[in-house]
């Protein structure tokens, strides 16, 4: 099956905006998604981006209110200022690394949908993703059957490792934000771009 390489860090609003009809896309056009979480703190150093945190009011205050213009064009939820956007990012970016090795393995379990669920709890419903509780909560609502193995898996050595070497990947391919799309090589930055990406998913559909 052909892939769609998805970089993103589960903290971001605009990721979260996208993220629901991604997997909408992924269905349509028999697309396996290959989640990648990245940590923006790493990868825009490099490419002379500054961090969220470090940039002007002014700048950051426009970003969130034109997340929130997307949000009201897409009918999508979405809290201004969740308590719980800035937190660690070790579990609930590595708990999707988890869950799609565990799906790789053979094991039941909604990959695509449990990253949706992460990004939704934060942004939507204003949880704590950093807290073993919730992210146990989403992966039984992704139909994943040992939570709790899951999140140990998340926290290890391997996994960790995994997602710094996404960074490291993400800096090579020219990755400039979160989230990105790759469609047989081509790289599509930000969910505004998803119009894009569904013209690329069609014009490298497989011949039926």
């Amino acid at each position: 099956m052909k892939t769609i390489d998805y970089y993103y860090s589960t903290r971001s609003n605009f990721t979260y905006l996208g993220a629901a009809r991604l997997n909408a896309l992924a269905k349509k056009h028999s697309r396996r998604i290959v989640h990648r979480p990245i940590l923006l703190s790493v990868i825009m150093p490099p490419i002379g981006g500054m961090p969220f945190d470090a940039r002007p009011t002014m700048l950051r205050n426009y970003a969130m209110n034109d997340a929130l213009r997307c949000a009201d064009h897409l009918g999508i939820s979405l809290q201004r200022e969740p308590i719980h956007h800035d937190g660690p990012v070790e579990l609930p970016s590595g708990i999707v690394i988890a869950g799609q090795r565990a799906v790789t393995r053979g094991e039941a379990g909604d990959v695509d949908l449990l990253s949706l669920k992460v990004l939704e709890a934060l942004w939507r419903d204003d949880r704590d993703i950093a807290d073993e509780t919730v992210i146990s909560e989403l992966c039984e609502e992704a139909n994943f059957a040992d939570a709790k193995a899951l999140i140990v898996e998340a926290m290890s050595p391997a996994v960790q490792a995994e997602l710094e070497r996404n960074c490291r990947e993400a800096i090579m391919r020219g990755v400039i934000g979160a989230p990105t799309y790759f469609v047989e090589g081509e790289n599509f930055y930000g969910q505004d771009r998803l119009d894009f990406v569904e013209r690329a998913l069609s014009k490298h559909a497989s011949p039926k």
